[in-house]
């Protein structure tokens, strides 16, 4: 019964995002892309990297260099740490 539930929810909700998505006329999807590949401004300046964001991921040109954050402007290290083992952006 509960399977049912869901499923038919997970249907109904699918049924009410399509049309929307559907309606947008062309120009406002497009325009909706380029408010996106706007917002993201991450990019490496001389020898930092400016608009990253904290916890994420970093390039391997990256490394140990240092960044600062698009919104609070602060500083961080691109780090690797073994207890997460991936190089992130960490509070400097």
């Amino acid at each position: 019964m509960l399977k049912r539930l869901l499923v038919s929810a997970a249907l109904v909700g699918t049924a009410l995002a399509v049309p929307v998505a559907a309606s947008l006329p062309a120009s406002a999807a497009v325009q909706a892309h380029a408010t996106a590949s706007a917002a993201s401004c991450y990019k490496q300046v001389g020898t930092h990297w400016v608009c990253i964001t904290p916890g994420a991921f970093c390039p391997r040109a990256a490394h140990v260099r240092y960044g600062y954050a698009k919104v609070t402007k602060r500083k961080y290290k691109c780090a690797y740490k073994t207890s997460d083992p991936y190089w992130r952006w960490r509070r400097a």
